[in-house]
Order: structure tokens, then sequence, then C-alpha cells
């Protein structure tokens, strides 16, 4: 054999060599492009949001700072995608990658949200276990050691600046403020049964916005004039809510239980005392997320963007909404109604510990329906299967914004609000919900 045949079989084993690299590259970053990997990510958080029993405003910001968190890791996967960085209230300029190194932006991504919502949660070792499952498959995809090192890595970057951002919003702070003092002003709140809890969150208003001017930017008009007067409109308000409550139908009472959302409902049974926890008003939507990113075959780039704009659409809808709740204080219909109209009265769902003007379902609702609206179409009709676990069936929408407007409506069917509270929540949220739409600017 001469030296030019061996020159030859040497440049030919080279070149299948390379072929072969070549191929096992492209199969790993086909198989790591797989958008479960953050939509189990964010159901995880979820789980344990569920299991830790957070409060809807403070599941808002956990969901916001995980969202935020894999965005900013997988935008350098899509050119068309920018950073958050100061348009974000307080989010400086996010850690990029080397330009000359191979990432899986995928599995940075991936491993932003994880570090930031394990962070976040209390339940670490049960999180742990689903994280190191995650592990274990990306590995499998094929991908070079040094790639997979080199992406947690980069995800561990963004993850750490997201939560040093995260460390600056006054909430850490806001875990000293004193409990909320019960005034003895007879329109005013007062804890409900069964468990008669201190207010939630009552200093919300005081957490950094995200993208809101100020918690006080979307103030509602003044609530209803608190009365007993049995001509009054207070009086009517209250009174439309006893006579639905009394003669509720078969489908008010499943929208209402639809949309419970209460992430702590205690249940009383003769001397003994427990507690049923379900989905909050927020999950509620980031799962409606999920499902429609899956529905419509979105992508990891373009289902982190619907993450992003769903949670900041209810985090910053949430302070908003808060900030109204502790300055108006409304007094709630079972207490109005057990005073002035029937005693023995009870409402269809339990009512949660905090004033009632505005509806926070309405407030959220109608907020995160125009973020993915936005996104995904004015009639994009979907079915909303996030109770099934809970025990409920699902229910189809024709569009974002009639599923917000049951589950605003839901609450005066659960008697739980007066029907201002929903319509003015309802004009809160889209106006939040807009302005974010047109404020933050994810695509070039």
């Amino acid at each position: 054999m001469n030296s030019f045949s061996i020159k030859s079989i040497g440049w030919l084993i080279a070149l299948i060599l390379v072929a072969s690299c070549g191929g096992n590259n492209t199969e790993y970053k086909s198989k790591a492009n797989n958008p479960e990997f953050l939509h189990r990510t964010m159901k995880a958080i979820t789980d344990r949001i569920v299991h830790d029993i957070f409060s809807p405003p403070v599941a808002s910001r956990i969901y916001t700072y995980s969202s935020v968190a894999a965005y900013e890791a997988i935008i350098h996967e899509n050119k068309n995608y920018k950073s958050l960085a100061g348009q974000l209230h307080g989010l400086t300029e996010v850690p990029k990658p080397d330009p000359s190194l191979e990432y899986c932006f995928q599995l940075a991504s991936t491993q932003a949200m994880i570090k930031v919502g394990r962070t976040l949660i209390f339940s670490e070792e049960d999180f742990d276990k689903y994280s190191q499952q995650v592990y274990t498959e990306f590995k499998n995809t094929g991908m070079p050691d040094d790639v997979y090192e080199r992406s947690i890595a980069y995800g561990d970057q963004v993850a750490a600046h997201i939560l040093e951002w995260s460390s600056k919003d006054n909430y850490k702070q806001s875990r000293s403020f004193p409990k909320y003092s019960i005034e003895s002003n007879p329109g005013t709140w007062k804890p409900t049964p069964p468990a008669y809890m201190d207010a939630v969150e009552p200093h919300w208003n005081k957490i950094r916005t995200f993208v809101i001017d100020s918690a006080a930017q979307f103030k509602p008009v003044p609530p209803t004039p608190f009365s007993i007067e049995k001509a009054s409109q207070f009086y009517k308000e209250a009174s439309d809510v006893y006579l639905t409550g009394k003669n509720i139908t078969e489908e008010q009472r499943a929208i209402a239980s639809f949309w419970d959302c209460n992430p702590f409902a205690m249940n009383v049974r003769g001397h003994v005392m427990f507690a049923t926890k379900k989905i909050s008003p927020g999950g509620h939507w980031v799962n409606i997320t999920r499902h429609v990113c899956e529905n419509s075959k979105a992508d990891m780039v373009l289902s982190a963007e619907a993450y992003v704009r769903v949670s900041l659409s209810l985090v910053d809808g949430f302070i908003s909404c808060w900030d109204e709740k502790y300055r108006s204080r409304v007094i709630r219909p079972e207490t109005y109604i057990n005073q002035h109209i029937d005693e023995d009265w009870v409402p269809v769902l339990q009512t949660p510990p905090f004033p009632e003007y505005t509806s926070g379902h309405s407030v959220i609702s109608s907020s995160a329906s125009v973020a993915l609206t936005k996104l995904f179409g004015d009639n994009y009709a979907f079915t909303d299967s996030t109770e099934l676990e809970f025990g409920m069936p699902a229910r189809s929408f024709k569009s974002f914004y009639q599923a917000a407007d049951e589950a605003g409506i839901s609450r005066f069917y659960g008697g739980i609000h007066y029907k201002p509270a929903i319509e003015f929540g309802a004009k809160q949220g889209r106006a939040i919900g807009e302005l974010i739409a047109n404020r933050v600017k994810t695509k070039n």
C-alpha cells in the first residue's frame, strides 16, 4: 500500500469520527431542547408552594423570580429575544455566557429556575429529588461533560444574580412588620370563620413593584360607602350576595369551586379542625400557561417568555390589589350578612383572611389574561384541567378573557365578594396587564 493510500485512509477515518461527533452533538441538542424540562420544573415549584402553604401574594413572588431566572438564561438560544435588565425595577445587567464556548442554554435555564425556586420555597429535600432526576435526564442526552458542567455553572450565575436582586425588594424586612390591627369601625374587615385567621400580608404594598410605577398607580374608584340601612346601596350589594348563595345553581356552585384556589382551607368536623391545601390563584394561571404552551407546541424560549409575562402580571397585580385592600379595608359579606341579614348564613366558599375590596381573583386573572392574549391570540380556545388533581372536572373557555371573567364572578357565586369588587378589580387588572404588555419588551 503506498503512502497516498495510507493518508487517504487516515483522512477518511478522521472524517468519519468528525461526522460521528457532529451527529451526537446534534442528537443531544435535539433531546435537550425540550420545553417539558421547564414545564415540569415550574410544576415542581407549584407543588412545593402548595405543600408549604405560601399565601397568594408570596406565591406570585416565587413564580416571578423563578421565571425571570429561566428567561434570562434561555434567551441566548434565540437572538430575537432581549434581556429584562433595565426594564424591571432594580434588575441590573445579567451575567452573559462566554461567546467562544458551547453551552446548553436549555439546561442553564432549567438550572436557573431550579436554583431560584429551591431558594424561595421551604421543602428543599423534596425539591432536590426532582432536581436530581432532571440532571440525570440531561446527562442521558449524550451531552459532553464540559458542556454540561459549563451550562450548570451559567445557570447558577444567572440564579445568583436574580436572587441578589430579589433580596432587595423589601420582602425580608416585611416579615417583621407589625400585624394588622383590627379596628372597631363596623364597616372594616374582621377575621372570619372557621379559623378566624390573622390578616394576610397587610404590608404587601411595600414590596418593590416589578413593572408598574407604584403600588397605588392603578388605584380603583372607592368602594361603596358602608351602611346598614336597608335602602342603602351597600345593603343591596350584600343582599345580592346573600340571595345568590341561598338560591345558587349547580353551575354557579361548580364555577365557584373550580376557581376557589384557597391555599389553606380549614375544615371543621365536630371538635376536629384540619386544613386542605390547594393551588393558589396565581398558580392556577401559571398552570394554564403551561397547558397553552404545550397545546401550542411552544418551544422552550417562547415558554419561558410566557411564564415571565404571566408571572409579572400576577405579581404586580397582587401588589396593586393588596394596596387597595388595606386602604379601604372593606368588611367581607359573611361578616356583614351574619350581623345584619341572617346570622346563620354561610357562604359557598370559605372566606379568605384579608379585606374584600378589590377582588384578588378579578385583578390577577384579568392581568394574566392580557399577557396570554398578547402572546397566543384573542380567541384562543382551551380546556383548563388545573383542578383535576384537586377532584374537580376540567372547564373549557373560548378565550383567556372569558376565563378571567368567570374567575372573577366565581367569587360572587362563592359568597365572598360584592359585585363592585369584581367589576372594578377586573378593570384594575386589565389596566395593569396592558401596561406590562406595552412596557416590557421581550423581543428585539
